[in-house]
């Protein structure tokens, strides 16, 4: 199965526009859908232990949608009494301001508009994480977050978390039968382009490889058609 991406004809999500009932809609069942579909689960997963570390905490968090991953980490840091502060960066002007709202309730969190291939944070970030956004880029900006995400964590230092969807026929099958599930049109088109545009195991790995993530880094499978690719800060509990 060959990957489906043409960056002249992006995500509906992707294309400008202002802020809208639509988007407003769309954004909302991707909250749901990272709720019960795994990507919230990986945040608990492998930010878990920092977050209730109790140490205070710099977190970006790259192509950020509409927060509720950061959100989440603010959740879980505050019940836990961990001071966390995350710098949420997001490129497009009206998903970013749909973001602020949403997350109004969590000053710990700072929305910046840039793009992630080119941004740099002022310092060196305890975790830097960028999940459900990979399959948005072609393989050479592809490429480029990697480095990136490696860079901003200051060589290793920090934690770096990558996460997205994984091609696949199963994957990609059951994606396409959820999305009969969703009203909006911008959520069903969208899950069925990102389904043919994720990277495969094997070629997520071979990018990390090309982009000088060390082999002593993690790499697993997660529901539903879900992978993560990490590197643990050195100073993880």
């Amino acid at each position: 199965m060959n990957r489906r991406f043409d960056p002249d004809d992006p995500e509906l999500m992707d294309r400008p526009q202002p802020v809208s009932p639509a988007l407003e809609r769309d954004l909302a069942n991707l909250r749901s859908l990272n709720k019960w579909f795994g990507a919230s689960r990986i945040i608990r997963k492998i930010l878990g232990p920092s977050l209730r570390s109790g140490r205070p905490l710099n977190i970006v968090d790259l192509a950020s949608g509409s927060g509720d991953l950061p959100l989440l980490m603010v959740e879980i840091a505050r019940h836990a009494g961990t001071p966390v502060r995350i710098d949420a960066v997001d490129a497009h002007p009206a998903t970013l301001s749909i973001g602020q709202t949403h997350t109004a309730s969590a000053p710990e969190i700072t929305w910046r508009l840039a793009d992630i291939r080119a941004w740099q944070p002022d310092a060196p970030p305890d975790w830097v994480v960028c999940s459900l956004a990979l399959h948005h880029f072609t393989e050479p900006d592809a490429l480029t977050i990697l480095r990136r995400m490696r860079e901003m964590s200051g060589g290793g230092r920090g934690g770096v978390l990558l996460a997205d969807l994984e091609r696949s026929a199963v994957a990609t099958a059951g994606i396409f039968a959820a999305s009969v599930f969703y009203r909006e049109p911008m959520t069903r088109e969208d899950m069925r382009r990102s389904a043919l545009a994720a990277f495969t195991f094997a070629e997520l790995r071979a990018m990390a490889d090309a982009a000088g993530w060390p082999p002593t880094r993690a790499h697993r499978r997660f529901f539903y058609g879900r992978q993560a690719l990490w590197i643990s800060p050195t100073s993880s509990p």
